[in-house]
């Protein structure tokens, strides 16, 4: 236990020096675990690590959804999605501001990424809030806040990837994820109420005459978000496996694509398929280096010293949660998120099991917490994201606009964690 611990710490100091996680992982576990069975025992331990993940079939649904999302992207419908945001909030004060919320949680059933949705809506909405007036802290800040939908409103990359080291059912997962998401982004929307009534500098008034909705854009935007729901249902129906899914919401959106005058062009096809390829190895890099790490840290025998600390201390299920929340918080504040997850999920499995926690549940309590840490200093990629993509807003600006957002997300997990049915109605319906 006592080796896992000086790893952590050593992982920790090193991602902090600036080396990717996936390299960091994997040279601390190769090392660890050297230091139990000797070096050839942990080559070949890695390799067998990396390629059994590799050809998991489950993960196949990663590279696809991550397509879909590049395709959905390269036919611009980002635009008709805030548009119709606009169209349903843009009448109240702060309403493109709630329009931006609306949109990033349309946006993230495209892409399953945080950073992508804080990226895109960045160029979509800051501007014609800063035109008609906005305060840079409430855009900026309801952006980085938006962006974290991307990880909670399915299809989601990092509940997959759960699923894989829980070995839990993906479709239920993302079930599992839908209301909370929607919750979430109602609060967020409250969030922005309260903060325009006390400071109603903040927002311009709901007179948005001259942001003109362009013709067609609201049909293109319900006919696309009906490809999606046709996805999600086909999964809750048991109509089709998250793999089937997937493939369904590729092929809709390369049709889509297609339709708009897109996809046209060899370059169009190599520059999509590169960018899908990339970020897919990116992903399977991190989870398959995480994993030689969990390997050291199961033989050191910390999981099961956890359990037995468990049973000394007498903590029940739900301080049992709460305790790995508020680690996955701090963790949350120096690790990305699938780092977190992969780093996490073999430690405190045993435990999680011995306590009878339910890990669909448990899971999604943890993407919200671990969400926290994409808009919390020091690290705060969400709010990194926001100033890349437009240089002249302030870190502090930022910071200062989503701390209310940080509050939402907390009551969120305060809700999902006493009141399960939030987050497990829907899975417990599905066929």
């Amino acid at each position: 236990m006592f080796e896992a611990l000086i790893g952590f710490a050593v992982l920790i100091g090193v991602s902090l020096l600036g080396v990717p996680l996936a390299f960091a992982t994997l040279l601390v576990g190769l090392i660890g675990f050297a230091y139990y069975r000797g070096l050839e025992s942990s080559l070949f331990m890695a390799s067998q690590q990396v390629a059994e993940l590799i050809a998991n079939p489950n993960l196949v649904v990663v590279p696809i959804f991550i397509l879909m999302g590049e395709l959905v992207r390269r036919a611009g419908i980002t635009d008709e999605l805030y548009e119709l945001g606009q169209h349903m909030m843009g009448r109240f004060k702060g309403g493109l501001a709630m329009a931006t919320v609306i949109a990033s949680g349309a946006f993230s059933t495209v892409c399953g990424s945080s950073i992508a949705t804080a990226a895109t809506m960045t160029k979509v909405a800051l501007p014609p809030m800063r035109r008609l007036g906005y305060k840079d802290s409430l855009s900026a800040g309801t952006v980085a806040a938006g962006g974290t939908l991307g990880i909670l409103i399915p299809p989601s990359v990092p509940m997959v990837i759960y699923c894989i080291f829980a070995q839990e059912d993906i479709g239920k997962m993302w079930m599992a994820g839908i209301v909370p998401g929607l919750l979430m982004m109602t609060l967020f929307i409250l969030t922005i109420i309260i903060m325009v009534k006390v400071k109603p500098d903040l927002a311009a008034s709901a007179d948005i005459k001259e942001l003109e909705v362009k013709p067609g854009s609201l049909m293109r935007a319900r006919s696309f978000l009906v490809l999606f729901a046709i996805v999600l249902g086909g999964i809750y129906l048991g109509v089709f496996t998250p793999t089937e899914a997937a493939s369904v919401g590729a092929f809709g959106a390369f049709l889509f694509s297609l339709h708009r005058g897109k996809m046209r062009t060899l370059t169009e096809y190599r520059e999509v398929i590169g960018a899908s390829a990339g970020i897919s190895a990116s992903i399977f890099a991190v989870a398959s280096c995480a994993l030689v790490f969990s390997q050291f840290v199961n033989i050191s025998g910390l999981p099961f010293e956890l359990v037995d600390l468990m049973d000394q201390w007498g903590l029940t299920g739900i301080e049992l949660v709460i305790a790995i929340s508020i680690l996955c918080v701090f963790l949350g504040m120096v690790f990305e998120v699938i780092g977190i997850l992969v780093l996490i999920i073999p430690i405190f499995l045993p435990s999680l099991a011995a306590q009878g926690i339910d890990l669909i549940w448990f899971g999604v309590i943890v993407i919200i917490l671990v969400e926290l840490g994409l808009v919390t200093p020091p690290l705060g990629i969400n709010v990194f994201t926001v100033k890349a993509a437009q240089p002249d807003i302030r870190l502090k600006e930022v910071f200062m606009g989503v701390t209310p957002f940080v509050m939402a997300m907390i009551v969120t997990a305060m809700l999902i964690l006493y009141f399960p049915s939030i987050a497990m109605g829907l899975p417990n319906l599905m066929r």
